[in-house]
């Protein structure tokens, strides 16, 4: 096996990881309503997953360096999550959409 064959394996490789990814992503966004600003932060995420530029890397420092992979991808989650949380809330109170100031009276 020469480098062009495992180049050809990686790249491919990465290139189902992202199909899989936005699958998923748009999965979420479709199941939850998620609002475009949780796209920009899971989409955000999954680019720091995939890019090989890190805050720690793995080469250098083992499996320590994926903590700040799982931060990101945490982060994401969680800044996601409550997006949804709060827009179910609205929901429920009676709240459809977003209001302009000069529509209200």
């Amino acid at each position: 096996m020469d480098v062009s064959d495992l180049l050809t394996v990686v790249l491919v490789v990465l290139g189902v990881l992202g199909v899989l990814g936005v699958a998923v992503i748009g999965f979420v966004m479709w199941r939850y309503r998620i609002p475009p600003r949780g796209l920009v932060a899971m989409i955000g995420a999954l680019v720091y997953l995939v890019s090989p530029v890190d805050v720690l890397p793995e080469v250098m420092l083992g499996p320590i360096g994926l903590l700040d992979d799982a931060g990101a991808a945490t982060a994401a989650a969680v800044f996601v999550y409550k997006l949804v949380t709060v827009k179910r809330r609205l929901e429920e109170a009676g709240v459809k959409g977003r209001r302009r100031p000069d529509q209200l009276e």
